[in-house]
């Protein structure tokens, strides 16, 4: 996917702040941060979204929530909570359509999501 942002992140073509790499799987910091600890972990290979997963990345995208756990640690908020979301569609906000998903915390997040 030559104009995908998130797939040359994952190619290194294009910088990002990596927390996490391992052989499927990419963390990097977002740039625009909605709360003090705002990671965005992804799939090294294209996939849209969720609707859209082979069962290579079904497989990867199985494997987001222990990565989560582990960087959650890394961060500190751990304990103090955290929260992982995936938007799926432009009515749900993604505006990268790269399969991602958000991991964040390190300040009360509230119970609401929409507005």
């Amino acid at each position: 996917m030559g104009e995908c942002l998130f797939c040359k992140i994952a190619a290194k073509e294009i910088p990002a702040a990596v927390v996490y790499e391992d052989d499927a799987l990419l963390a990097f910091k977002d740039i625009f941060p909605q709360a003090p600890v705002h990671l965005l972990i992804i799939p090294k290979a294209h996939c849209a979204g969720l609707c859209d997963m082979t069962p290579a990345i079904a497989e990867a995208a199985g494997r987001v929530p222990q990565v989560a756990v582990q960087l959650a640690r890394e961060a500190g908020v751990e304990e103090s909570g955290w929260r992982l979301l995936a938007n799926c569609g432009p009515d749900s906000g993604q505006s990268v359509f790269h399969l991602h998903f958000h991991l964040l915390g390190g300040k009360a997040l509230g119970g609401r999501l929409c507005q």
